[in-house]
């Protein structure tokens, strides 16, 4: 007698269960495992999904368990670790499974011929870079075998310099043979680059071993070592400069080396670029890459090297990499840790990588390291608990100081007429300095395209996209576009209202970048903007070209403030630093000063002393002065100590609410109708004003409060962080399930937690 098989199966859609299905006799001998993909039908549409349990008991009649439709045997199999990784969430960001499944395997829009093909040429690609590599550095030590030839031929017999010249040689010789013999193998297929993790400079291990750290570097990685030792995740606070990237790549050799997996996170495609070039010197082949800047090919390319790798790899990428197929890793390390572009807004799952890998670091057993010179209020709270440990790094590698800061008073500027257009001419003054001494300049304004507001001089009416509630900005080409929603209109110049001029408001990149050129028009200038880094080559093609000195000044929004590294960069110089503090955001002071700190770090890299420069009318304003003092510690403690008072995070778990809808009204009758059940649940009598402290804030309209004509309200929780926290998100989780539910509201309603 057959005993019918029932399986659960995750399926790519917003359920609250995992579907039962059964297995028809005969269909591959009933040999179905958890983490197999399945097709199936559910409602009127088949999917793919993924076997989550098997020889379940099902808790439903057997004649209404529909059967499986077929086992995808082409497809690759789910490992465990990412079912686990998938479960945790799903729990703490308050979604279903099925969400998080949909965002860790997006149907794919090439087939796997296409994307094998594909995969296969760009790794010829490699292996021919690589080759030309390994025969460059053969040029190289010939060369300088040549010098140091003639150089003994010059020198006198028997002297200490030429004893010691003829021992150089001698390695050199031996150095070359070396490389010859790789280069010849590698060419004949014995030792293919491509498996080996050979490049232009040696072995992954060799390049580890000859990695030389500073004192203070040895003295941070010992550090390290003790807090991993000890199971607990390591914060590296290093100051800019200090050399942070030499201490993970030291710990990627050391991981790799023991045969484990290193997955190495980013916030933002743009650094990669730079990174990767880097971490390819040393790692060479082992060095995989994962971002959405890539083709799908290229990403499915990745994930099949990660499933099917034996040996150990490194893979850097941004946070859709955390749902790569990772197995064995040794090591997790996520640079620039403050990043809010870690935090994905929409759609669920709404995580933040950072607190994701952490979840994954568990998983997987693996040592996590979080870096950053600027670190969260978050992560500085974890190590005061003892939860992290904090490793300081406060000395510059190239011994180079903190750069001099300089703040100018704008106000005060017009006002003497020290100002041509929007730059100070105290400003433009050290830039002219700055390019005289052969230096590069890297100006931030933050607000992308010509000017981000068009008024009406007649009126006063502003213009404005229909659909949200925001100005439109106008772009060099005269188009109004929408930064929401991405509405584009012509510009007519004249508004809708009564027909009178418009009158451009306020300076974006575009312009900025138009009074670069005027003001110094022997400098080469360039953009960096969310505008023009959506052309990927590019974006490349910048970065490296100012990285090389082709580019004199770079103009560009908070994509600037990142992790760069660029040798001759000296002046830095933030046009309207204001805007940075205008937001209603009880983490605007955090994100301002690690955004102002950040920027200040990319001058005088190496031993040069570099200036940075302030253009606001708020001078006073104690984030410019703690800058200026570069006392940020104490500023640090004053925003924690503000954030207990009011019991923000990290003193409590935020959870932010938001209902949308298409009517005004409705949205904010629904938003009152779910606060009251809210506050009830809460211990809050229904319609009290929340005051400081109190669980639920709630319903406003946030500052923008319609996008994409749909009108919001937001009600904000709080929760204590102690036993009963996860009972307190289930329960308002289940009472807008059953809001949702009872007012047939399904698809209005958002949670989202530890909103960035």
């Amino acid at each position: 007698m057959y005993d019918t098989l029932y399986i659960s199966v995750i399926l790519p859609l917003k359920l609250e269960w995992e579907p039962c299905y059964s297995v028809p006799h005969g269909m591959s001998s009933g040999k179905v495992e958890t983490g197999d993909r399945v097709k199936v039908r559910f409602g009127a549409k088949e999917y793919v999904g993924t076997v989550s349990a098997t020889g379940i008991t099902p808790d439903i009649a057997p004649e209404r368990i529909h059967p499986i439709s077929s086992i995808e045997n082409d497809l690759e199999k789910v490992l465990p670790e990412e079912i686990a990784l998938w479960r945790k969430i799903a729990e703490y960001y308050l979604c279903s499974i099925g969400e998080v499944y949909k965002a860790a395997y997006p149907a794919m829009k090439i087939t796997l011929e296409e994307a094998r093909a594909a995969a296969l040429k760009t790794a010829r690609e490699r292996r021919e870079k690589i080759l030309r590599s390994m025969e460059e550095r053969i040029a190289r030590i010939e060369d300088r075998l040549r010098k140091k030839e003639e150089q003994i031929r010059t020198a006198r017999e028997g002297t200490k310099k030429k004893l010691a010249l003829e021992e150089g040689v001698a390695k050199m010789r031996k150095e070359l043979d070396t490389a010859k013999a790789a280069l010849e193998a590698a060419r004949a297929g014995k030792a293919a680059p491509e498996g080996d993790g050979y490049d232009m400079n040696g072995s992954a291990n060799e390049q580890g071993a000859r990695l030389t750290l500073s004192q203070a570097q040895e003295k941070a990685y010992s550090e390290i070592k003790a807090g991993f030792a000890k199971a607990k995740p390591v914060m590296l606070h290093g100051v800019t400069g200090s050399g942070k990237t030499e201490i993970y790549i030291r710990l990627a050799h050391e991981a790799i080396s023991k045969g484990k997996n290193v997955l190495y996170l980013i916030p933002e495609i743009a650094l990669s670029r730079q990174l990767e070039d880097r971490l390819e010197e040393h790692f060479g082949e082992k060095l995989l890459v994962f971002h959405s800047g890539i083709t799908a090919a290229g990403r499915r390319n990745t994930a099949e090297c990660i499933r099917n790798s034996r040996d150990g790899y490194i893979t850097l990428g941004t946070r859709s990499a955390l749902f790569l197929p990772h197995h064995d890793l040794g090591l997790i390390i996520v640079d620039e840790e403050h990043d809010t572009s870690y935090k994905q807004d929409s759609p669920a799952p709404r995580y933040n990588g950072r607190d994701t890998a952490l979840m994954l670091s568990l998983i997987q057993t693996s040592n996590i390291i979080l870096g950053s010179a600027t670190p969260s209020l978050e992560e500085t709270y974890n190590c005061e608990c003892g939860k992290h440990i904090m490793v300081q790094l406060k000395e510059r590698y190239h011994g180079s100081g903190n750069a001099d800061v300089e703040i100018i008073d704008t106000k005060a500027e017009r006002r003497k007429k020290g100002m041509e257009g929007n730059f100070s001419r105290k400003l433009i003054e050290h830039i002219r300095k700055t390019l005289a001494d052969g230096g590069q300049v890297m100006i931030l304004r933050s607000r992308r395209a010509w000017a981000p507001v068009l008024q009406c001089e007649e009126c006063g009416e502003l213009a404005k996209c229909p659909h949200c509630s925001v100005s439109l900005s106008l772009h060099k080409s005269g188009d109004l576009i929408c930064h929401y929603c991405g509405y584009r209109t012509c510009n007519t110049g004249k508004c809708s209202r009564c027909n009178g001029p418009l009158k451009p408001l306020g300076a974006g990149t575009q312009k900025i970048e138009e009074e670069s050129a005027a003001l110094f028009p022997d400098a080469k200038v360039a953009r960096l903007d969310s505008d023009t880094a959506q052309n990927k080559s590019y974006e490349t093609k910048t970065i490296k070209s100012f990285a090389k000195g082709e580019i004199d000044i770079l103009v560009g929004t908070q994509i600037l403030t990142k992790g760069f590294d660029f040798s001759r960069l000296s002046l830095v110089a933030v046009i309207a630093a204001d805007t940075l503090l205008g937001l209603q955001d009880f983490r605007a002071d955090e994100k301002a000063l690690q955004l102002l700190e950040q920027f200040k770090g990319r001058c005088g890299r190496r031993e040069n002393r570099g200036m940075f420069v302030i253009q606001t009318s708020q001078p006073e304003h104690p984030i410019y002065q703690r800058i200026m003092a570069g006392d940020t510690e104490c500023d640090i403690s004053h925003l924690l100590a503000e954030r207990k008072t009011f019991n923000f995070p990290p003193y409590s778990r935020m959870l932010e609410v938001t209902v949308r809808d298409r009517f005004e009204d409705r949205a904010e009758r629904m938003a009152g109708k779910l606060a009251d059940l809210l506050k009830k649940r809460f211990g809050m009598h229904p319609g009290a004003i929340a005051m400081p402290g109190s669980p639920i804030t709630g319903p406003y309209a946030p500052t923008v409060d319609r996008v994409s004509d749909q009108f919001l309200r937001c009600i904000r929780i709080s929760l204590r962080k102690d036993r009963h926290l996860k009972e307190g998100k289930q329960a308002v989780k289940d009472i807008i399930r059953q809001f949702e539910k009872d007012g047939k509201y399904e698809d209005h309603i958002v949670i989202d937690v530890d909103p960035a």
